[in-house]
C-alpha cells in the first residue's frame, strides 16, 4: 500500500514539475533581439527599438508560423505551443501584419495570431471629394500606389462594382486597413456603405420631391456637398436648387460648370466658362447633370431628401462661407453687386 502511495506522489510531483515547466516556457520572453537577423523574405520589417512587425501571409497555418519563429530563435518549441494551442482552443491564425514586442510571450503572441490583433492603419476621404482626388490619395500611399497604373474600369471590376460612372458612389469618411487590403478593398468598403446611407436615407425623404430615384437624390446631395460652406445652410440651399427645378429653371450652380471643365479647369472660373457647353453646365442644361460632381456627405444627402423652403430662388457667396439668400432676382442683383462685383474672376478651392 504504501509502495502504491509513494508511486502515486512520485508521479504527481512528476507531472507537477512538466506543468510548471511547461508553463515557464510559454511565459517566457521571447528572443525580439533574434528579430534583428530576419530579412525582408521572411515578412519582417524592423519598426523601433522595443518592437517589429511580423507579417502572416494567407494561407499560412499556426504550426507553419511557429515553426518559422522557432528556426530563427524567437520563440521555444513549436510542439510545446502547439499542445498549449490545442489546450486553449487557439490553434488557427489569422493573415496580416502583428506587432512582436519585447516583452511578448509564446503565450500572447500565440493569442495575438489568433485572435487577429493586427496592426491596423487609417485612411481619409474628406467630404466632397471627386473620384479622381480620391484615386490620387489611393495611390499617394505606398501600400495602394501600384493602383494607379489601373484604368477607373480596371480597378472597379478589381473591387467588384458595376458602375457606368464611378463619381458619387463612394461614402467620405475613414477607414481602418490592414497590410492585406488593397486599394480595391477601401473602394468596396467605400461604395457599400454609401449604398447604405442611401437607402437609408431615401426611405425617409420628404414628399414631392423632383427627382425620382435616389440616384437623382444623390447628384443633388453632390451640388449641394460642393455649394454648403456652413452645416446650416444645407438644408436652404438644397431647398433653393428643389424650388428652381420645379419651376423648370436651370440650376446655375458654379461647382457643376468646374467638374464638366475638367482639367481645363485652372482656378479661375470666367464668364466664358458660364457659356461653354458641356454636359454639367447648369448655365446652359436645364434641370439635373447626368451624375454626381463628389462624393455627398450623409448630411448633404438627407438635405437633398429633406430641403427646406425658406421662399428663396437665388443665392450668393459672401465670402466668409455663408450665402446671402433672396426670393426675387431684382434683390439678388443687389446681393451679387454688394459682394461680388469688384471680384473680376470667381477663384473656387
Amino acid at each position: 500500500m504504501r509502495a502504491i502511495l509513494l508511486s502515486i506522489l512520485i508521479f504527481g510531483l512528476g507531472s507537477a514539475v512538466i506543468v510548471f515547466n511547461f508553463s515557464q516556457r510559454m511565459m517566457a520572453p521571447i528572443s525580439i533581439e533574434n528579430l534583428q537577423l530576419l530579412g525582408p523574405e521572411d515578412k519582417i520589417i524592423e519598426s523601433d527599438l522595443n518592437r517589429y512587425e511580423w507579417k502572416i501571409d494567407r494561407g499560412n497555418s499556426h504550426n507553419t508560423v511557429f515553426r518559422k519563429l522557432h528556426n530563427q530563435g524567437v520563440v521555444d518549441s513549436p510542439d510545446i505551443i502547439k499542445i498549449f494551442a490545442k489546450l486553449s482552443g487557439q490553434t488557427s491564425v489569422q493573415a496580416g501584419t502583428y506587432w512582436v514586442a519585447d516583452g511578448d510571450t509564446a503565450i500572447s503572441l500565440l493569442s495575438k495570431f489568433h485572435d487577429g490583433e493586427v496592426i491596423t492603419n487609417k485612411l481619409t476621404f474628406p467630404e466632397g471629394w471627386n473620384f479622381s482626388q480620391w484615386r490620387q490619395h489611393l495611390s499617394s500611399i505606398y501600400q495602394f500606389s501600384d493602383s494607379q497604373f489601373l484604368s477607373d474600369q480596371e480597378l472597379l471590376e478589381r473591387a467588384g462594382i458595376v458602375l457606368d460612372h464611378p463619381e458619387g458612389w463612394f461614402f467620405p469618411d475613414t477607414y481602418k486597413y490592414m497590410s492585406l487590403d488593397k486599394a480595391s478593398d477601401i473602394l468596396r468598403r467605400a461604395h457599400r456603405e454609401m449604398q447604405t446611407v442611401l437607402e437609408e436615407e431615401w426611405v425617409k425623404r420628404a414628399d414631392h420631391l423632383p427627382y425620382d430615384t435616389p440616384y437623382e437624390a444623390l447628384i443633388m446631395a453632390s451640388i449641394v456637398e460642393k455649394e454648403t460652406g456652413l452645416a446650416e445652410e444645407r438644408r436652404t440651399i438644397a431647398g433653393v436648387f428643389v424650388k428652381r427645378l420645379r419651376r423648370g429653371m436651370r440650376l446655375e450652380t458654379d461647382p457643376t460648370v468646374i467638374y464638366g471643365l475638367g482639367k481645363e479647369f485652372d482656378g479661375n472660373l470666367r464668364r466664358s466658362h458660364l457659356r461653354q457647353k458641356t454636359a454639367y453646365n447648369t448655365y446652359v442644361i436645364r434641370g439635373l447633370p447626368p451624375t454626381p460632381i463628389a462624393m455627398p456627405s450623409r448630411a448633404s444627402i438627407q438635405a437633398a431628401l429633406n430641403p427646406k423652403d425658406e421662399g428663396s430662388l437665388y443665392f450668393v457667396s459672401k465670402g466668409d462661407g455663408s450665402h446671402f439668400f433672396s426670393s426675387s432676382y431684382e434683390e439678388h442683383k443687389k446681393a451679387v453687386k454688394k459682394y461680388q462685383l469688384t471680384k473680376r474672376s470667381r477663384k473656387i478651392n
